[in-house]
């Protein structure tokens, strides 16, 4: 005996039931699609005028930085795609999202990490003149090598004149030394050279990087520095937390198994001292990064009415940063340092950004940058950068040689040497304590 068939009305109210079933457990499951072709496109910016970091021929980039793009590109599955960009648009094209990350041996400036995430440095430099000497200049018996401040404050006179390339770091330096000579700041970097070759320059603000190559073939140039202590890192796109938190595990890696020292070696010469891309490194990298903000950070209290100290901001702030290190070390499967080493190696950073901001002058022409909108993002970017790097530091720092390893790093931030040395020592703590 069969079964009475169904009424119809009661099959398609079953049917109905079961295409809702099934189509909501097809939204509920993950719906892996192959990438695009487009997804894998990794865009970088490059000025294609800064040799030995970049230079552009025909679509393609040739230097340090195209290198190390290409090395990282390759082993992370994307296709590079170079954007050319001018120094003074360096941030307005980064923001248009013109490009994902930026090269050319990018100097870390506080202006910049308003508006951009830095990684951990690549090399580091320092700012160098070319200098042609004038008659009336002081021999260099008056003004030697070893104290190059001396000779730029001797030539800073109105009939000095001195090539910059015109937006980029250097042109700041320029202008932060010379106050009275002529600064001629030319927007093609290779111009700078032809203008000291050319006479229409008594000197040439340039780096320990370019500076070597520049002086070839030029008579009667001498080299004035390094004065500065600079560090060159990629330049990452603000929202794009994730690509940097990648370059910066590879660039460790890259450091750590020594290709990173033999590329600079290659492209960079005697001008790079390395290495940089190493936990500590990179810790007081971004320790200088955010103490440089310290003085706007100020100056923003200031005009909000705002007081430098804020307990209940602090507790938050060490909390945060305890949940993002201990975040940090599980992603890795290593241990975190103990709570106690971590608030008090977070509590001697923010001691010393203190001391800073009571220190900051009020200035009627300071700039002005908002609390809220801008500076305090840009700490949150630089301070996930330092949690992700507290759990790296090796074990067995010798605390001396920390101590004067961040009294190099640390020397212009405006810290004095005994503050410097308590952050060197919660360093080191950090690593006792694993």
């Amino acid at each position: 005996m069969h079964p009475s068939p169904l009424p119809k009305a009661r099959r398609l109210r079953l049917l109905a039931s079961t295409v809702l079933v099934l189509l909501a457990a097809c939204a509920t499951q993950p719906q892996t699609l192959p990438p695009s072709r487009e997804s894998r496109v990794l865009r970088v910016g490059t000025s294609s005028d800064y040799p030995p970091f970049s230079t552009l021929r025909d679509g393609q980039a040739f230097g340090f930085d195209a290198e190390l793009m290409e090395a990282y590109a390759s082993d992370r599955g994307y296709r590079l795609e170079w954007v050319r960009f001018r120094w003074p648009e360096l941030v307005t094209d980064l923001v248009a999202h013109r490009f994902e990350v930026a090269t050319s041996g990018i100097t870390l400036r506080p202006e910049r990490s308003l508006t951009g995430r830095y990684t951990v440095p690549v090399a580091r430099n320092g700012a160098l003149l070319l200098l042609r000497r004038p008659a009336w200049a002081p021999s260099p018996e008056s003004a030697p090598p070893e104290e190059p401040l001396a000779l730029l404050r001797a030539l800073d006179r109105p009939d000095f004149r001195v090539a910059v390339n015109r937006g980029g770091h250097l042109e700041r330096v320029a202008r932060a030394h010379f106050h009275n000579a002529r600064i001629l700041a030319i927007p093609n970097n290779a111009a700078v050279r032809e203008a000291l070759a050319t006479g229409q320059a008594d000197a040439a603000l340039t780096n320990t990087f370019e500076g070597p190559r520049w002086a070839e073939g030029l008579s009667g140039i001498e080299r004035v520095g390094p004065f500065t202590r600079d560090v060159v890192a990629l330049y990452v796109a603000p929202s794009r937390a994730d690509l940097a938190a990648d370059l910066d595990t590879w660039l460790l890696q890259q450091e750590e198994s020594g290709a990173l020292e033999r590329l600079r070696a290659r492209h960079l010469g005697p001008g790079a001292t390395g290495p940089t891309a190493t936990p500590v490194d990179a810790l007081l990298a971004a320790t200088a990064e955010r103490l440089a903000l310290m003085p706007w950070v100020a100056t923003a209290k200031r005009r909000e009415g705002q007081p430098i100290e804020v307990p209940a901001q602090e507790a938050r702030v060490l909390e945060a940063a305890r949940k993002e290190v201990h975040e940090a070390a599980a992603a890795r499967g290593i241990p975190a340092p103990p709570d106690e080493a971590i608030t008090t190696f977070f509590q001697a950073q923010m001691d010393a950004a203190k001391r800073l901001q009571l220190r900051a002058p009020t200035t009627a022409n300071a700039p002005v940058h908002s609390l809220d909108g801008e500076l305090r993002p840009a700490l949150a970017r630089i301070s996930s950068r330092i949690s992700a790097l507290v759990p790296r530091v090796p074990r067995g720092l010798d605390r001396e040689a920390t101590r004067r390893k961040a009294r190099e790093e640390l020397a212009s931030t405006g810290l004095e040497g005994e503050e410097i040395d308590r952050l060197a020592d919660a360093l080191v703590e950090l690593g006792a304590a694993r």
